[in-house]
């Protein structure tokens, strides 16, 4: 899959909670991998001292990710 086709894809838990949707991703150059998925554009986060709690609620970890197709239903924490 290539990373475009995850942009706009909504994320739900497999719970079935809505997270929200695929605005950015985080990319891990080392391992060549996803490391976590935005729910807003990288460039609206703001360099801060809070930078680190807001991306923290505004990203899920790509580890979390059980599945991907129309949707990406992800595992609890």
């Amino acid at each position: 899959m290539l990373l475009s086709e995850l942009y706009g894809k909504q994320i739900i838990t497999n719970e079935g909670r809505m997270i929200g949707y695929v605005e950015d991703a985080i990319l891990d150059f080392e391992k060549g991998a996803v490391a976590s998925l935005l729910l807003t554009k990288a460039e609206n986060l703001t360099r801060s001292q809070n930078t680190a709690q807001v991306l923290a609620k505004n990203s899920v970890k790509y580890e979390r990710v059980k599945s991907v197709s129309e949707t990406i239903i992800v595992g609890t924490k």
